[in-house]
């Protein structure tokens, strides 16, 4: 994204100049940390480093400040799935280091803990009811992509024909949703990885072979 230049003003004074990409990190950090509507305009504005008019004027509003936030969360830290998904050769393989790779992100020290497209927008008022349609856009898009995998590894034998793909990816979408609820209540790293060996442990077997 590009710095911002002269363009905008701050009262009569001088052209108020800033990074674009810094303030967007910082207004990110701030959703993830207290939710969408938890997150005023004058704390996001003060976070940010700019005016509230500077805000509208670069960002529209609140809520596509939100869209911005959300769209650089799953750039950076809460895009891992797709990445992992497409390097690992198998679909067990491939869950156990989703869970593996969750349990680390969602506990690290440098970041607000829990998964921000999971938690910043579970209580809102009706007004904001965009916002979580949106979250919900993308937590039913990772549940597509772990059954999509899922049947992709029935259909190549991995598992067996029978194997239940909505039922399995709902399973381990829950295990993702609570393992980040339970960061957020300050779960370690080392307790939610050892959820994640019993989650793993729950992977149908492969099929029998004649």
């Amino acid at each position: 994204m590009k710095k911002a230049t002269g363009a905008l003003q701050r009262g009569r004074g001088r052209p108020r100049c800033f990074d674009q990409d810094t303030a967007l990190e910082r207004a990110m950090v701030l959703f993830w940390e207290r939710g969408y509507e938890g997150a005023s305009l004058d704390e996001l504005s003060a976070a940010m480093g700019i005016s509230p008019s500077s805000l509208y004027a670069t960002f529209g509003g609140k809520e596509q400040l939100f869209r911005a936030a959300v769209d650089r969360y799953l750039a950076g830290q809460g895009g891992y799935m797709s990445r992992i998904f497409a390097e690992e050769p198998t679909a067990r393989g491939a869950v156990q280091r989703l869970l593996e790779t969750a349990a680390d992100e969602l506990t690290r020290p440098d970041h607000p803990p829990g998964c921000m497209v999971a938690l910043a927008g579970t209580q809102c008022s009706p007004g904001a009811q965009p916002v979580q349609g949106l979250l919900r856009g993308h937590r039913e898009a990772s549940q597509c992509g772990l059954k999509a995998r899922i049947q992709r590894a029935i259909e190549d034998g991995e598992l067996a024909p029978d194997t239940d793909a909505a039922a399995l990816a709902t399973f381990y979408a829950t295990v993702l949703l609570g393992m980040s609820v339970l960061a957020r209540d300050g779960a370690s790293r080392e307790s939610l990885r050892a959820a994640v060996e019993v989650a793993v442990r729950a992977w149908p077997g492969a099929p029998r072979r004649p």
